[in-house]
């Protein structure tokens, strides 16, 4: 007897479905598309995408990787577009699971969202870095994949995340756009409004620098309805290729919104930091400077304060007691194990 599927393998099968049944061709007009939300733990992604897809129901915690989807109707007697909906659940501690949404299949019609919990700065960048480096890494390889197979959408793609800039924008040689659209969203907008000025300032300069350098959409939210209206638009644009927003406001007193290829580092300005101080941080990169400056005013938590999750094996609303019961039997063989395992090495290192 053939052991039954895993979720996750149901789950990567019905990606890659949806992904090749765009057909040949470039494969960029099609009518169904990927959204993928990653971002800060707690940081309001479900609400996101409930308010995105009108469905008035409480947004309940994200465990691992959840997905969902939308329709939106074209016109009469025209198939309707599908949009599928992924959110990575656990902040940073589930990166292995950004290779289940994203495949050689459907990186060519995947964006990527990133929301970040304004009202935690400390561990703003450690989770902005860390979750972009994993998608990044991934998305390369899901591309080199596909030029193998098919260079002229491969290429393609490369060439379309440029269209956002313009040919004689003056920071055309100074960034790396991500390969795929990209948005940055600064979560709990309301709480963020009454930090100290500064602060506010080296937080919007900072994520601006890097919204810009990666070719992204920035703007921040809270549970205002206009602000949700706004990122609502946002993301069906993302989703069924609605008419981008030109719209743009920088302004550190109000909720930022800036579309991809409308800022520029000459208005952003340098890292908000003294003069004479500047040059005492040795950084290897624009990138490593921001983050250098960005730091010393929020320190970084621990790295294990980042990953901490809580066990859902352990979490009482998900009991039951025979797999419980289980479950604690197989932790003490596991502990069993462990214990004469070092047993046996340390015998070994005796009688050598």
């Amino acid at each position: 007897m053939m052991p039954s599927e895993t979720l996750w393998e149901i789950a990567k099968a019905e990606v890659e479905k949806h992904g090749s049944s765009g057909g040949e061709g470039d494969g960029l007009e099609i009518g169904e598309k990927s959204v993928f939300f990653i971002g800060s733990k707690n940081g309001g992604m479900t609400t996101i995408i409930l308010r995105c897809l009108d469905r008035d129901e409480p947004p309940k915690p994200t465990l691992a990787l959840e997905y969902t989807y939308g329709r939106r109707a074209k016109g009469h007697n025209i198939p309707k577009d599908i949009a599928h909906f992924w959110e990575l659940g656990g902040g940073t501690s589930l990166l292995d699971l950004i290779s289940i949404p994203i495949t050689s299949d459907t990186s060519r019609t995947f964006s990527l969202v990133l929301v970040l919990d304004l009202s935690k700065p400390n561990d703003l960048w450690p989770t902005m870095e860390n979750l972009l480096q994993a998608t990044k890494s991934h998305v390369d390889k899901m591309i080199m994949k596909l030029g193998k197979t098919n260079s002229k959408a491969a290429s393609e793609m490369r060439q379309k995340i440029w269209s956002n800039m313009q040919k004689d924008h003056p920071d055309h040689e100074l960034i790396d756009p991500f390969l795929k659209p990209l948005v940055i969203i600064g979560s709990k907008y309301d709480i963020f409004q009454d930090f100290d000025s500064e602060k506010r300032k080296v937080i919007c300069k900072t994520l601006r620098f890097v919204a810009h350098y990666y070719g992204a959409s920035l703007m921040f939210t809270s549970k205002s309805e206009a602000l949700l209206l706004k990122i609502r638009g946002v993301i069906n644009q993302l989703a069924f290729g609605i008419d981008k927003s030109k719209s743009i406001c920088v302004d550190q007193n109000k909720p930022l919104f800036i579309t991809a290829g409308l800022d520029s580092l000459s208005q952003i300005g340098s890292p908000p930091v003294p003069d004479n101080d500047i040059g005492k941080l040795h950084a290897h990169s624009p990138m490593e400077l921001w983050k250098k400056v960005y730091e010393r005013v929020f320190p970084p938590k621990s790295i294990n304060t980042l990953k901490d999750i809580k066990d859902p094996a352990r979490d009482p609303q998900y009991a039951e007691s025979e797999v419980d019961e289980m479950r604690i039997q197989k932790d003490q063989e596991l502990e069993q194990y462990k214990r004469s395992s070092s047993k046996s090495r340390k015998q070994i290192e005796l009688d050598s």
